[in-house]
C-alpha cells in the first residue's frame, strides 16, 4: 500500500509508545515504576462525573453544534474573563476533542505551505509535527539552563522572518515545568506587537503551579497583544479528565469560524453529554483542583530531593506542571539509550527528551503515588551508579 507522503514526514509519539510499553509490561505482571505518564493519576472529581451521568440520563446523546454546546462556550468565556482577564465572548470559543485537537485544527486553519511557526525548544513533541502536517515549517529556537529553558525576547525577535505566521508559547511548560514570569510574558508580548505576528498560548497546565509562580496569559498584557492572541487549553490536566477529550480554542471570530468548518468536516462535535461534565468542572467547586495541586507539590519536593542526590544527574525545580526535566549529560548515554537501559535493567519507565528536542535530558512524571516515587528513585539511583 502506498501511503500519503505526509505520513513519512512525521514520527510516531515516543511518549505514547513508552507509556503503552510500560502498561503492557505491568499487564504481564512485571513490577514497573512508570514515570512516563502525561496525565494525572487521580480520578475525575465526582461532581463532574455526576453531571455527565445526569446529561446521559436526560438523553443528551444526539449530535450537537460543531463548535460546542452553547452553555459550555459561555462557561469557558466566563472562565477566561474571570481567571485570565481575557475578554473573549462565547462566539470566540470553540470546543474541541482535547487540547491537542484544538492546536491541530488551528494549524490546519491558519497555515499555508511554507509559513513559519516559531517553537522554543524543549517543546511538547506534537507542536512541530502538527505544523508539518499543515504544510508549515517549524522554526525551532533552542533554549537551555542559561535562560531557564525559556525563549528570550531577543531570540524571538531574531527568529522572525517575513514568513513567520505564529509563535507557540507554552507556560507552564511540558516538558520542563518552567513558568514564565509576568515580566517575561510582557516582554514577549511587546515583540509580538512590534513584529505583528500571532501567538498561540498553550495553557493546559495553568492550574498546576507552585510556590510563588504566577500564571499570566499573554493576551492580558495589553489590548494590542490580545488582538494577536489565541488561547489553547482544556480540562485534561487541571481536572484529571484526560480520557474525556475536551479542549478548547479561544481566538478571533474569523479564525473560530474557520476552525469550526474544519471540525465540522472531520470530527464534528465533542461527545455531547461529556460537555456537561466540563460545564460542572468550570462552575463547581475548585477544591478538587487545589487538592490535586497540593499532592503534586508534595511529590515534586520528594522526587526532586531524591533525584538531585543521585551523582551525575541534575534538575532545576519546576514551577508548574508535573514533570522533572533531568540533565543526564554526565551519564555518557543519549536519552534513548538511557531510557531503554533504565526500563530493561531496573523496570523504570521515563521519556527520552530527544522527543522534546533535548537529547541530553529525560522527562520524569510525578503524576504517580508516593510509594512508586520512592521505589522508582531507589531503582534510578542504582541504575545511574551502575554506569560509573
Amino acid at each position: 500500500m502506498k501511503l500519503a507522503a505526509r505520513v513519512g514526514q512525521v514520527t510516531p509519539s515516543i511518549t505514547l509508545a513508552i507509556a503503552a510499553k510500560a502498561k503492557a509490561m505491568k499487564a504481564e505482571g512485571i513490577d514497573v515504576c512508570s514515570f512516563s505518564a502525561g496525565e494525572p493519576d487521580f480520578d475525575t472529581p465526582e461532581h463532574i462525573k455526576a453531571a455527565a451521568k445526569k446529561a446521559l440520563d436526560e438523553g443528551k446523546t444526539k449530535y450537537g453544534p460543531a463548535a460546542g454546546e452553547p452553555k459550555l462556550r459561555e462557561a469557558i468565556a466566563r472562565k477566561l474573563q474571570k481567571d485570565n482577564n481575557l475578554g473573549f465572548a462565547p462566539e470566540n470559543v470553540i470546543v474541541t476533542n482535547g487540547g491537542k485537537h484544538s492546536l491541530y485544527n488551528l494549524m490546519m486553519a491558519l497555515l499555508n505551505g511554507g509559513d513559519e511557526v516559531i517553537i522554543p525548544s524543549p517543546y511538547w513533541l506534537s507542536y512541530p509535527e502538527m505544523v508539518i502536517l499543515a504544510g508549515g515549517t517549524p522554526i525551532i529556537v533552542p533554549t537551555d539552563a542559561s535562560t531557564g529553558y525559556k525563549i528570550t525576547p531577543e531570540q524571538l525577535r531574531s527568529s522572525i522572518t517575513p514568513r513567520t505566521k505564529l509563535f507557540v508559547l507554552n507556560s507552564p511548560c511540558n516538558p520542563t515545568g518552567v513558568v514564565y514570569t509576568p515580566a517575561e510574558i510582557k516582554a514577549l508580548g511587546e515583540v509580538v506587537v512590534e513584529k505583528d505576528i500571532l501567538v498561540v498560548s498553550d495553557e493546559i497546565y495553568e492550574k498546576i503551579i507552585y510556590d510563588d509562580a504566577q500564571h499570566l496569559s499573554i493576551g492580558a498584557v495589553s489590548p494590542e497583544v490580545f488582538d494577536r492572541t489565541i488561547i489553547s487549553s482544556g480540562f485534561a490536566k487541571g481536572y484529571s479528565m484526560t480520557g474525556w477529550r475536551i479542549g478548547y480554542l479561544a481566538a478571533p471570530v474569523e479564525l473560530v469560524k474557520a476552525v469550526s468548518t474544519i471540525q465540522g468536516h472531520s470530527t464534528s462535535n465533542v461527545c455531547t453529554f461529556a460537555q456537561f461534565g466540563a460545564i460542572a468542572a468550570l462552575e463547581g467547586s475548585q477544591d478538587c483542583v487545589e487538592q490535586m495541586r497540593l499532592a503534586f507539590a508534595e511529590r515534586r519536593q520528594v522526587m526532586l530531593q531524591r533525584l538531585n542526590a543521585i551523582p551525575g544527574l541534575s534538575c532545576a525545580k519546576p514551577d508548574g506542571a508535573f514533570y522533572l526535566f533531568v540533565n543526564i549529560s554526565k551519564s555518557g548515554l543519549n536519552s534513548l539509550e538511557f531510557c531503554d537501559k533504565l526500563l530493561e535493567n531496573q523496570k523504570v519507565a521515563a521519556i527520552p527528551a530527544i522527543a522534546f528536542g533535548a537529547d541530553d535530558h529525560v522527562r520524569l512524571s510525578y503524576a504517580t503515588d508516593m510509594t512508586s516515587i520512592e521505589k522508582g528513585m531507589d531503582r534510578l539511583d542504582k541504575f545511574v551508579r551502575s554506569l560509573v
